[in-house]
């Protein structure tokens, strides 16, 4: 196989196995408990994309290259294609339901009475003020934890 695509390969993988151990819940939130039962510094560790993709990116650079030299060149560059697709990736859309018994504020179910969701006119200001938090007030957020976390 084409080292070119062996490198593509392993940069794929590692992203996903650095994204999932960091940022999803796993089945049964397994992982959510994992991350929260380690606490301290390595709780903060595998909950940070950047510092857990130089830990799965070092066996899946062997994938790449058994040389040490060009291992250890893997290893980063594997390591930064993480970053480079976690910094460009677009934000995820979390909907949250609404509370027991919370109805729709007034003034959104007057402007949405045609079935049309302007969230461009009602979007608040994000974390970072650039505009990413969504329509908040009916249950619609872009916000991430790598925003509120400063990865």
């Amino acid at each position: 196989m084409d080292p070119w695509l062996r490198l593509a390969l392993a940069s794929l993988a590692a992203w996903r196995l650095t994204h999932l151990l960091a940022r999803e819940d796993g089945p049964g939130a397994v992982l959510a408990r994992l991350r929260s039962r380690l606490g301290g510094w390595a709780g903060e560790a595998v909950g940070c994309v950047y510092c857990l993709s130089l830990v799965v990116a070092a066996p899946l650079a062997a994938f790449v290259t058994l040389d040490p030299v060009e291992w250890a060149v893997s290893w980063l560059a594997i390591s930064g294609a993480v970053a480079l697709v976690e910094r460009f990736a677009p934000e995820p859309l979390v909907i949250e339901r609404l509370a027991e018994g919370q109805e729709e504020p007034q003034r959104e179910r007057e402007q949405a009475s045609d079935g049309m969701l302007r969230s461009g006119s009602r979007q608040s200001v994000g974390p970072a003020g650039d505009g990413n938090a969504g329509v908040t007030d009916i249950g619609v957020s872009r916000d991430h934890p790598r925003r509120a976390g400063g990865d």
